[in-house]
């Protein structure tokens, strides 16, 4: 069966160490962890870096693995979430080359999937952009080949506010990008978050039937959309007017149809909570009650 795990962004104050003893306490059984370049972050809930992967050696990967097995859990998925594709110069290319460091990592530690963003020049149309991941990720995808790592693009369209104005940060939102990304290689696929499906109010269950055996990772969480406030902005305002991430079950997304579609089609990967809910976020003590309130819920669905 799938197994519950816990992406590690919202522990960004805890040690690689930490995370993985709290995790293990809780009952996850794999392990999401973020390796974003030490320097400030861009955004919420980026920046978080659980594992160095500049300059790994052997022991090091070795010592990472371990400590998480010892623990009786596992690392499944090595996770950076930029924009390689930005219209800043500059910011996608040390997007790129930090993306290959973590291919890199991912491969010497045996994890073999990392999870990540396809990017976007959000000042060029939908098709530009098709053009651009054609010149951009065949390259990034080869390296991955040589180093035998997946690559799990999430569907998050990163267009909230107005710093990723006017088209977004991210192209993977929707089937019809899928189509030509999956087209460009068999280590590419989808890393599966059900609330960005429900945030651009798109049909949530042929997705997951449709592109099953390109799913390689799930992001389990929720979100709620506040109809009051969509009657006021409009859906063409930035979401972040009218939408508000919440754990799972707290939102508008459906877990026990979701959970049973899933297994439905055979999906054996991991399936991580990623905790995005400010509600439970005022303390470390608030974001761990947050997280096993969760881990509960989904559990019992599981």
């Amino acid at each position: 069966m799938m197994k519950l795990g816990l992406h590690t962004a919202i522990l960004a104050a805890c040690s690689f160490e930490q995370v993985v003893d709290y995790a293990a306490s809780v009952g996850f059984k794999t392990l999401e962890v973020c390796c974003w370049p030490n320097e400030k972050a861009a955004r919420r809930y980026a920046g978080v870096s659980h594992i160095d992967v500049d300059g790994m050696t052997r022991a090091d990967a070795d010592r990472y693995m371990n400590y998480a097995r010892e623990k009786g859990s596992e690392i499944g998925a090595l996770a950076y979430f930029p924009n390689p594709m930005s219209d800043d110069a500059e910011t996608g290319k040390k997007a790129r080359e930090h993306l290959l460091k973590v291919i890199d990592a991912a491969a010497l530690m045996g994890v073999n999937l990392v999870t990540t963003f396809l990017g976007k020049d959000k000042t060029k149309t939908v098709e530009e952009n098709l053009d651009l991941m054609d010149e951009i990720w065949p390259p990034i995808l080869r390296h991955a080949q040589e180093k035998g790592v997946r690559i799990a693009i999430e569907n998050c369209p990163m267009f909230y506010t107005r710093d990723e104005w006017p088209g977004g940060n991210n192209l993977a939102g929707t089937p019809q990008v899928w189509r030509r990304m999956l087209a460009m290689g068999g280590n590419i696929g989808i890393c599966f978050d059900p609330s960005h499906m429900v945030l651009q109010g798109m049909d949530l269950w042929k997705p997951v039937s449709e592109f099953a055996d390109r799913i390689f990772h799930v992001h389990f969480k929720d979100l709620r959309i506040d109809q009051e406030k969509v009657n006021e902005y409009g859906r063409f305002a930035y979401p972040g007017l009218w939408h508000t991430p919440k754990l799972p079950g707290y939102g508008d997304v459906d877990f026990a149809c979701l959970i049973t579609r899933l297994h439905e089609t055979g999906y054996r990967g991991g399936a991580c909570l990623e905790c995005e809910d400010r509600a439970f976020e005022g303390s470390l003590e608030d974001t761990k009650e947050g997280i096993e309130t969760a881990y509960r819920y989904l559990r019992t669905l599981l």
